[in-house]
């Protein structure tokens, strides 16, 4: 079984996996989004990933912001655990706090040297990529 980190926004969702052992998170995609209202297609292509790694969580990034407070962000993400929670009753959807989660990724692609265009296709699967990864360490630690 796998955990899904999603970091879901207005105009995209960068999606990730763990492993099998659930140590390491790796970007799968950007799910570009026709509207923010739109759930379905966005629902339809996650249901790939849940079928096809046995998804058993799903990690959905939570923006707050720097001084803790929740801003519309967060009421949009809480709309969009809601529509994930109907599509998947029997999957756990954990908000993961994500402050610093964009930037940690744009740092990683920059000490890449990727250039700007090519950091703009991926920052979201990158941002789902730390989210997730904070979770499995937060996890592994917990065993410890």
């Amino acid at each position: 079984m796998r955990v899904l980190g999603l970091d879901y926004g207005d105009k995209t969702i960068g999606v990730a996996i763990s492993d099998g052992f659930g140590w390491t998170a790796q970007g799968l995609e950007v799910i570009k989004r026709s509207s923010d209202t739109e759930y379905k297609n966005n629902i339809l292509r996650l249901s790939k990933w849940v079928e096809e790694y046995e998804v058993d969580t799903i990690v959905l990034g939570y923006p707050k912001n720097m001084d803790n407070t929740e801003g519309i962000r967060c009421e949009k993400t809480k709309q969009f655990q809601k529509h994930l929670q109907n599509a998947f009753p029997k999957i756990p959807i954990i908000l993961w706090d994500e402050r610093m989660s964009t930037m940690a990724a744009q740092r990683s692609l920059l000490e890449a040297d990727m250039s700007r265009k090519k950091r703009k296709n991926v920052i979201d699967k990158m941002a789902a990529v730390h989210i997730l990864q904070g979770y499995l360490d937060k996890k592994q630690n917990e065993k410890h």
